[in-house]
C-alpha cells in the first residue's frame, strides 16, 4: 500500500491472539502500523490441546509464539483493561493509540504467559494422565468428549468415567452424532454418567471419592472439569463499547463485522453475536472478512465495497481419538474413520500452521 508523502500509516489495533485475532493480524501486519495485544506471548490451537495431554510433543507445533509468524509490528504481551474511542488502556499502564480496533478476545482462559510454561503445563498434565488408574472427566460437550476420546485410546487399560448434566452428549449439534459418539465411547470402556452433576468441592488431586447429584459414589485418581468457559467480554461492560453488548456479553455486530454504530472498531471470533455455533474454523472466517474490509478502509475504499459476512448453518467435527469420529453436516451425520480422516490424525494443525505462513511441521537443529 503506497503512502502520499508525509502520510503516517494508520494505526491497527488487534485485542486477542487466539484462533481469529492471530489469522486477522498475519494477515494486516505489512498494511499499517499494526500491535497485537494479547495477555500472553503465544498463539495455541485451541482444538489440539487435548491431544497435547496425551501427547505433550504434540504441543510442540500447536503452541507457537506470536512472533513466529508476527514478524512486523508490535505485540504487548498483557491484558487490555479499557478502551476510549481513540486508545487502549493495557493492564500494564500503556495507552495504544488507534485508527482501526478489532476485539477478538474471546472466550477467557486461565493459561501461563509464555509457550514454555505451557508446555510444561502439558507435560503436567501428561504425567497426571499416566500415573493415575482411574481418571474422571466433568462435561461432555466437545472438550469433554474428545478428551475422554484420546485417553481411552492412547491408555486402554486406564477407566474413564465422564459425568454430564445434560440428557446427552454434545447439546450443540444434532441427537444423532450424540448417540453415535456415546455407543463409540461405550465401546471404548469409557463410563458415561448423564443427567448428574458431581460435586468437586474441597477436592484436591490424590486417590479420592467422588459423589454424583444423584448420591452415588465412586473413586478416581484425578480429575479433568471440562465445562464452558465464560466469554472474555466482562472487561469491556465498563468501556465506550459497554452499549454495544447484548444480554449475553456478546458484542454485536453488523454485516460487515463492525460493532454495532462504530464504522472503525471489528469484532470477530467467539466474542460476537453473530447468530451460528461458535466454532474455530467460524471464527477463520470471520477473521479473512474483517482483514479484507479493513484492507479496503485502510485504502480510502468505499463503504459499499466492504465485505458481508453470512452465519453459516450447524456443521461440527468431532474427534473420537487419532482415527475416528463423529461428522454432522447439514444434510447428514456420519461417524467412523471418514470423519477421523478429515480431522483426527493431526487436527488440523499442519493446516493452521499454513495459514499463518509457517511450515507445518517445524525443522528444530
Amino acid at each position: 500500500m503506497e503512502l502520499a508523502l508525509g502520510e503516517e500509516r494508520k494505526k491497527v489495533v488487534v485485542i486477542g491472539g487466539g484462533v481469529a485475532g492471530s489469522l486477522l493480524a498475519k494477515s494486516l501486519q505489512f498494511l499499517a502500523d499494526f500491535t497485537l495485544i494479547d495477555e500472553k506471548e503465544y498463539f495455541e490451537i485451541p482444538w489440539a490441546s487435548l491431544r497435547a495431554m496425551v501427547e505433550p510433543s504434540f504441543a510442540e507445533r500447536s503452541v507457537i509464539n506470536h512472533r513466529d509468524y508476527l514478524t512486523n509490528g508490535q505485540i504487548i504481551a498483557s491484558r487490555a483493561i479499557n478502551v476510549s474511542d481513540t486508545e487502549v488502556l493495557t493492564a500494564t499502564g500503556r495507552l495504544i493509540p488507534y485508527d482501526y480496533l478489532v476485539i477478538a478476545t474471546g472466550h477467557a482462559d486461565r493459561v501461563p504467559k509464555t509457550k514454555t510454561e505451557r508446555l510444561s503445563e502439558f507435560q503436567e498434565e501428561n504425567q497426571k494422565i499416566r500415573s493415575a488408574n482411574s481418571i474422571l472427566i466433568v462435561g461432555g460437550g466437545p472438550t469433554g468428549v474428545e478428551l475422554a476420546g484420546e485417553i481411552a485410546v492412547d491408555y486402554p487399560d486406564k477407566k474413564v468415567t465422564l459425568v454430564h448434566t445434560g440428557s446427552r452428549l454434545l447439546e450443540f449439534i444434532g441427537p444423532k452424532a450424540a448417540s453415535k459418539t456415546l455407543n463409540w465411547l461405550k465401546s471404548r470402556r469409557v463410563e458415561v454418567i448423564l443427567e448428574q452433576s458431581v460435586s468437586l468441592n474441597n477436592i484436591s488431586d490424590g486417590s479420592k471419592t467422588y459423589q454424583t447429584s444423584e448420591g452415588g459414589t465412586f473413586e478416581a485418581d484425578c480429575h479433568f472439569l471440562c465445562t464452558g468457559k465464560r466469554l472474555g467480554s466482562a472487561w469491556l461492560k465498563e468501556t465506550v463499547l459497554g452499549s454495544s453488548m447484548d444480554v449475553n456479553g456478546r458484542l454485536m455486530v453488523d454485516e460487515n463485522l463492525r460493532v454495532r454504530g462504530r464504522k472503525n472498531i471489528f469484532a470477530i471470533g467467539d466474542i460476537t453475536n453473530i447468530p451460528e455455533i461458535k466454532q474455530g474454523y467460524l471464527a477463520q472466517k470471520q477473521a479473512l472478512v474483517a482483514a479484507k474490509n479493513l484492507k479496503i478502509l485502510l485504502a480510502g475504499g468505499k463503504e459499499s465495497k466492504l465485505a458481508t459476512y453470512e452465519p453459516h448453518s450447524v456443521m461440527a467435527l468431532v474427534s473420537l481419538g487419532r482415527k475416528h469420529g463423529v461428522a454432522q453436516f447439514p444434510l447428514t451425520t456420519i461417524s467412523g474413520r471418514i470423519p477421523g480422516l478429515i480431522k483426527s490424525k493431526d487436527l488440523f494443525v499442519g493446516k493452521t500452521r499454513k495459514q499463518l505462513g509457517l511450515e507445518p511441521h517445524p525443522v528444530h537443529d
